[in-house]
C-alpha cells in the first residue's frame, strides 16, 4: 500500500499512476471531492481514502486573527505557491475573507527559495502591514526561512500550522498535523488487516489549535489581546 502524507500535490500525482490493486491512504489539506480524489467523503470508492485535515478553508479565521492582532492593517500580504493544486481556490477564499474586513490583498507567488525572498521584498515595497502564509508542503519545508524573513521584515505573520510557530513564528490557527497523521496510521492498520479503502469514509479533522509565540510578539512590539491568549491552546514564551 501507499501512504501519501506529503500534502495535496502528492495525492493528486499519486492517484493516476498507482495501480487500483494498491490501497492509498492520504493526509491532505485540500478538498478531496473537489479535486476528484474521492467520489464522496462518506463513500470514497476505489482504492483510496484518508484524512482531510482542513487547513485549506481557514483563510477567514486566519485573517480574523490578523485583524485582532493588527486592527488597523488594511494591506495584507498573501504568500502562495502557484504550483499547489489548491492555489486558485485558496486565493479566492483569502480574497473573500479580506473583503469582509475591508482589507486588500497583495499576492506574492513563490515556488522556490529565491521567490520566497522576492515575495517578502515585494511585501516591503508595497508596504503591507501583515502577512498571511498559505499552507502547502513546500512552505512547510521552508518554514525556518519564511519565519526568519517575516522577523527580519518586522511583519506580523499568521500561519495555519503549529510547526511555523515552533520555528519562531508569531501565531497559527489550524489542524493538528500530528493528530491527522495518527489517524492515517489507524486507517493504514485497518487496511493491512483486510478492510477495503472504499469502506472507510474520509475522516475530517476535528481538532484545531491556536498557538501563540509571545517572544515573537514582543519582538514585533505587539500586545496580544487577552481574548486571543485566553483562547490559545498553547502559548510559547
Amino acid at each position: 500500500m501507499l501512504v501519501a502524507t506529503g500534502g495535496t500535490v502528492t495525492v493528486v500525482k499519486a492517484k493516476p499512476v498507482v495501480p487500483p490493486t494498491i490501497p492509498i491512504v492520504f493526509a491532505m489539506g485540500g478538498d478531496p471531492v473537489e479535486l476528484g480524489i474521492v467520489a464522496s467523503l462518506s463513500r470514497p470508492g476505489g482504492n483510496i481514502t484518508g484524512v482531510s485535515f482542513l487547513v485549506n478553508g481557514l483563510a477567514g479565521k486566519s485573517l480574523e486573527i490578523l485583524h485582532d492582532l493588527v486592527p488597523k492593517a488594511g494591506l495584507i500580504g498573501f504568500l502562495i505557491n502557484p504550483k499547489d493544486p489548491n492555489a486558485e481556490s485558496d486565493t479566492r477564499e483569502a480574497q473573500a475573507a479580506a473583503d469582509v474586513f475591508g482589507q486588500k490583498l497583495v499576492l506574492a507567488r513563490a515556488s522556490t527559495e529565491d521567490e520566497i525572498e522576492s515575495a517578502f521584498t515585494t511585501f516591503l515595497r508595497q508596504q503591507v502591514a501583515a502577512v498571511f502564509v498559505d499552507t502547502e508542503p513546500f512552505f512547510t519545508q521552508q518554514r525556518v526561512k519564511i519565519v526568519a524573513l517575516a522577523a527580519q521584515s518586522a511583519l506580523p505573520t499568521v500561519y495555519q500550522l503549529r510547526e511555523f510557530v515552533a520555528a519562531g513564528g508569531l501565531i497559527s490557527y489550524g489542524t493538528s498535523i500530528a493528530n491527522a497523521n495518527r489517524e492515517v496510521g489507524v486507517y493504514t492498520g485497518r487496511i493491512l488487516k483486510g478492510t477495503k479503502p472504499a469502506d472507510l469514509p474520509v475522516m475530517q479533522s476535528t481538532r484545531f489549535e491556536l498557538i501563540i509565540n509571545l517572544k515573537a510578539a514582543k519582538a514585533l512590539g505587539i500586545d496580544v489581546p487577552p481574548i486571543l491568549l485566553a483562547r490559545a491552546d498553547e502559548v510559547i514564551e
